[in-house]
């Protein structure tokens, strides 16, 4: 089963959190998509553009964080972190 963990910090304080859980058959990949995805819609969030930098960090630690940067809109939280979890 892979899950997704979604959360939002401000000033080094969790607002929020989700977790989001997938059976399919999918690849990683699109598991990863479609939780982000539903982490998005759940927060009330535009998806978030995946930089070069943010797709290293999530190939390398399963865990990657989306700044400002990340967003068309502006966000009134510091940055949203999303963290795979796989069993």
């Amino acid at each position: 089963m892979f899950r997704l963990w979604g959360k939002e910090f401000k000033d080094n304080r969790m607002l929020r959190d989700t977790v989001i859980c997938d059976d399919s058959d999918d690849t990683r990949t699109h598991k990863i998509f479609n939780a982000l995805e539903a982490i998005c819609y759940e927060f009330d969030l535009s998806k978030p553009i995946w930089l070069d930098a943010t797709v290293e960090e999530f190939k390398r630690h399963s865990k990657t964080r989306f700044y400002q940067d990340n967003f068309m809109d502006s966000i009134d939280f510091d940055y949203l972190e999303i963290h795979g979890i796989e069993e």
